[in-house]
């Protein structure tokens, strides 16, 4: 190729180039906030953790210390953490608004970031969403229906909210006959009755219960990553680490 069209082709290929970083900072801001946190004015606090900047001694402090039990209740369902997601966490509505947070309280970015808003700076919603990533770190692309995806994350986050304290049967709320299984119908579901997440939760805790706990739902999540299908994998029985 000649050198001038070398130049030509090396020229538009910088301006596609920019113009995609553009549009995704401005259609998906927290996908690009999740990428480059300091671009939106995010202050590191320490290995994979960034909150506004400016805050006082005690706010930064509350929120290492939220990110830190929250990483303890992941790593102690699942035994150990296989992700390591990125926190970006907002004490200010303006600050969430601006790396493109909406009205929830915390959100799993692409399965690899978690981002927090003022609402969600507690380790029930940090465990939550950190849950999220974690799950699809072990399922290594492997799908699962939404309904068990978000009642595993009430089950290890120990939302009481959507929880019974520990005991033989810790439901809120009676399963529905078809919990939501696409993201979408998820979404939906739970916009109109949040009570969908104890339903949810009920249903994961009491497969959980019926077939040995924690260890039950770390085989679960390996046979998925395996390739059995969600289906076979439940009714495969209790398992023992």
């Amino acid at each position: 190729m000649p050198l001038r069209r070398r130049w030509i082709a090396g020229a538009v290929a910088v301006i596609l180039l920019a113009a995609v970083v553009t549009l995704t900072a401005v259609v998906f801001p927290s996908v690009a906030a999740t990428t480059c946190p300091g671009c939106y004015g995010l202050e590191r606090l320490g290995p994979g953790l960034y909150a506004e900047p400016g805050l006082p001694a005690s706010q930064r402090r509350r929120v290492t210390e939220v990110a830190r039990q929250a990483g303890e209740r992941v790593r102690a369902f699942f035994a150990g953490r296989r992700s390591s997601p990125d926190l970006l966490v907002c004490l200010t509505e303006d600050c969430y608004r601006g790396i493109g947070g909406g009205r929830e309280r915390g959100v799993a970015v692409l399965n690899r970031s978690v981002m927090l808003s003022p609402r969600g700076v507690d380790v029930v919603i940090a465990s939550h969403e950190m849950t999220h990533v974690e799950l699809h770190a072990r399922l290594d692309g492997a799908e699962v229906p939404q309904w068990f995806d978000e009642g595993l994350a009430v089950l290890v986050s120990d939302d009481p909210r959507y929880l019974a304290p520990a005991g033989e049967d810790r439901c809120l709320a009676e399963p529905r006959r078809d919990l939501p299984v696409t993201l979408d119908d998820w979404l939906r579901a739970a916009s109109a009755d949040a009570r969908v997440y104890a339903e949810a939760a009920c249903q994961v805790s009491r497969w959980a219960a019926a077939n040995g706990g924690e260890p039950a739902v770390r085989g679960l999540v390996e046979r998925l990553a395996s390739g059995q299908d969600f289906p076979a994998a439940v009714a495969t029985g209790p398992v023992r680490d």
